[in-house]
């Protein structure tokens, strides 16, 4: 339930009225005061609330039933998009924001060199796998503390937040110290225990969507980390299974569009993983754009043919520079800009 107040209404007034409802029911009542008017979020069993009896209090708009399971992620506890900021970079609002870097970490002078070269492209966070979740069990598995270790050295050396998905919650302490944005990847998207532990803290997380989830098991795994305390959620659309198998995964543009008019989240898309192909990575940026993404997360490797992970469908640098130029231009007409640090 949430009750919108009156735009008249005083700041004493709406604080008086927070502590009547709270005091009344046994609720938490969120506040969210957005552009034009205050909303107040009551989390718990509404029930038994009289909706009509809070309608006719003076200071109160009208209140509203929300018949999603999901809300703290729900658009209509928070009107008004969220923008999560990280080491001084925005993801979220007017600017596109760009992730890069290869799957896999292999060596310092792998990991250091495309990071070089992603950020004179635009890149403004460096993305690389240091644990790695294969299917086969004989897969190259990812260099693990290691990789993590060079993932900071690439950093240091370029100012560029990494990005990197946490496999165990055991490596928790170390990812939350070491890590500027916790990845959870499509096959922990609904491992609800990692979720909580993760609410727990106060670090920023890319939640990506799991194989086949519907857009509402989505939101709800976000709703798990918000539950817990812990709002900095960025959704991360990266295909799903479907029939075709022309393509690694069925990129689910329409997911965007349903996204923001449900969630208040950013949302950013993964064109790498979601088609598998690198011909794709291209077009399927700039129809993210359209579709409103906030930003997108792609794989970029010094030698494709070489790489220990996903070659296929990683670009090289200068594709990948090729990619930005023209995501500029596509980012105009929407009225929109990639992030500059």
């Amino acid at each position: 339930m949430i009750v919108v107040t009156k735009h008249t209404a005083s700041e004493q007034e709406i604080l008086s009225l927070v502590e009547e409802l709270k005091s009344s029911y046994p609720v938490e009542v969120q506040r969210i005061t957005g552009s034009g008017c205050t909303v107040l979020g009551f989390i718990g069993d509404t029930s038994s609330i009289d909706m009509m009896l809070i309608e006719n209090d003076s200071r109160v708009e009208r209140v509203m039933r929300v018949t999603e399971p999901f809300k703290k992620a729900n658009r209509l506890f928070h009107p008004d998009n969220s923008v999560i900021e990280v080491g001084g970079r925005k993801i979220g609002g007017k600017d596109i924001t760009i992730i890069a870097g290869p799957c896999s970490v292999e060596s310092e002078e792998q990991i250091v060199g495309i990071a070089e070269s992603v950020k004179a492209s635009g890149a403004t966070f460096l993305r690389g796998g240091a644990y790695k979740p294969r299917t086969s069990p004989y897969a190259f598995q990812g260099l693990e503390q290691d990789g993590l270790e060079l993932l900071k050295i690439a950093r240091e050396k370029t100012g560029l937040p990494i990005v990197t998905e946490i496999m165990d919650p055991r490596t928790i302490e170390s990812f939350i110290e070491d890590v500027d944005i916790i990845q959870i990847g499509a096959r922990n998207m609904q491992n609800f225990s990692m979720l909580k532990e993760l609410g727990r803290t106060r670090k920023p997380i890319l939640l990506k969507r799991g194989l086949s989830s519907t857009i509402e098991e989505w939101i709800m795994a976000a709703e798990y980390i918000m539950a817990g305390g812990n709002e900095q959620v960025i959704l991360c659309e990266r295909g799903i299974r479907t029939f075709e198998n022309y393509t690694r995964n069925t990129l689910d543009l329409s997911a965007i569009c349903a996204v923001k008019k449900m969630s208040h989240l950013p949302v950013i898309v993964d064109p790498s993983h979601a088609t598998g192909l690198k011909f794709m990575v291209e077009p399927m940026c700039m129809a993210a754009i359209a579709a409103g993404a906030d930003g997108v997360i792609i794989e970029v490797h010094n030698n494709p043919e070489k790489a220990l992970c996903d070659g296929a469908q990683s670009l090289t640098p200068q594709a990948f520079d090729k990619v930005i130029n023209k995501m500029r231009k596509y980012a105009e007409i929407e009225g929109r800009q990639i992030s500059e640090v």
